[in-house]
């Protein structure tokens, strides 16, 4: 940008907004850091000693001077405050239609899961011009996911969930870094993002080995891992039927009360990994926990068959 030879090319929308506040609040700092040292420099040579100068009379006092030097600073806070705000609003607002890609890090590996079936490692391909929505999550420590291009940086964090939107509007392959320390090999974690025109992305979706969706490997993970024996039509237990249960509130019971949870992605985790904390109200917390026994990767394919689920009704 202005050609200024530090800044990497510009990938994503928001790019040139990051921009534009970065070289402001440059210019602001570099304003004050000339202008503070300049000012004492020429205090310093105009009133050194044996400089004949008139002396009398110094002021001890200047409302003008701290009215400006209050109010001056305040308001440049301000708009960088309220402009970085606006910013930060939009970059993590959602855009419906976004394209939804799970991605998993851990030691010392991105891993991406497409839910048209597509998986890879240390590799990102999107369409340009296509909003795009990361869901990630880490099997171990705290990864961070950078794209530098893009003017972006998301925390990876274990046991929880975090979103990262972005719309690429340039074709090309750019950097992914891990901006995170996350143990000895943290330097090789480095991958890179792939933008495609749109037809283009298409036809890598569909390649031969493509395999099965996300929704359907999570389908055959269900019930290799026998949940389809208490959660199914089928069911020898008696367990929470899973059709329509997505996004919609629960009944938790909480001792002698009753409280509601909505059935998002990580309240679907925790009833997985953690069932005996959040029983649903009605059940006996007979399930056993999961935990350490599936993977994250595996863990979001059970998830994304359970979101399949949405809008079946529960058959008799």
């Amino acid at each position: 940008m202005f050609g200024f030879p530090l800044l990497p090319e510009q990938a994503s929308a928001i790019a040139s907004k990051v921009d534009a506040l970065m070289l402001f609040e440059v210019g602001v700092s570099a304003f004050f850091l000339t202008m503070i040292p300049l000012a004492i420099l020429g205090f310093c040579i105009r009133y050194r000693r044996g400089n004949r100068v008139d002396r009398s009379n110094p002021p001890t006092h200047s409302q003008s001077m701290e009215i400006i030097w209050i109010v001056g600073p305040m308001a440049l806070s301000l708009v960088m405050y309220v402009w970085a705000t606006r910013l930060f609003f939009e970059q993590y607002e959602r855009v419906p239609g976004a394209s939804r890609i799970d991605v998993v890090g851990k030691q010392w590996m991105w891993y991406v899961q497409h839910p048209e079936g597509r998986s890879e490692t240390n590799e990102l391909h999107v369409p340009v011009g296509r909003p795009v929505r990361l869901n990630m999550t880490s099997q171990d420590v705290i990864h961070s996911f950078y794209l530098p291009e893009f003017r972006i940086k998301q925390d990876v964090l274990p046991g929880r969930y975090t979103e990262l939107p972005f719309t690429p509007n340039k074709v090309g392959e750019f950097n992914l870094f891990c901006a995170e320390y996350c143990g000895t090999n943290h330097s090789i974690m480095i991958g890179k993002i792939v933008v495609m025109e749109p037809e283009d992305y298409e036809a890598w979706l569909a390649e031969k080995g493509a395999g099965p969706s996300q929704a359907d490997e999570g389908e055959k993970l269900f019930v290799q891992h026998h949940c389809a024996g208490c959660h199914r039509g089928s069911q020898t237990v008696h367990a929470p039927r899973l059709e329509g249960v997505y996004n919609k509130p629960v009944p938790i019971q909480a001792g002698d009360e009753i409280r509601f949870e909505v059935a998002d992605e990580a309240y679907i985790r925790d009833s997985i990994l953690l069932p005996k904390e959040k029983v649903v109200a009605g059940y006996e917390p007979i399930m056993p926990s999961y935990k350490d026994q599936i993977s994250e990767q595996d863990l979001l394919k059970i998830i994304a068959y359970i979101k399949s689920l949405a809008n079946r009704e529960i058959s008799q």
